[in-house]
């Protein structure tokens, strides 16, 4: 029983490791190191805080 213990999560260890290595084989990676697949445009830059209006609500700053 003690040697289950021991040998389970050695083999699942293993089934994990070799099934991170076959995923690495059956996807390879592009050069440029981008997971997104070609199809999805890039979103844009965050504008600038002080362009957005404030939530309804918040009272107008004093300064």
């Amino acid at each position: 029983m003690a040697m289950l213990a021991v040998l389970i999560p050695l083999l699942m260890l293993g089934v994990v490791l070799v099934l991170g290595r076959y995923e690495e084989l059956l996807l390879p990676e592009e050069k440029t190191g981008r997971r997104e697949p070609a199809g999805v445009p890039v979103p844009p830059a965050p504008a600038a805080a002080a362009a957005s209006p404030a939530p309804a609500g918040t009272p107008a700053p004093s300064a």
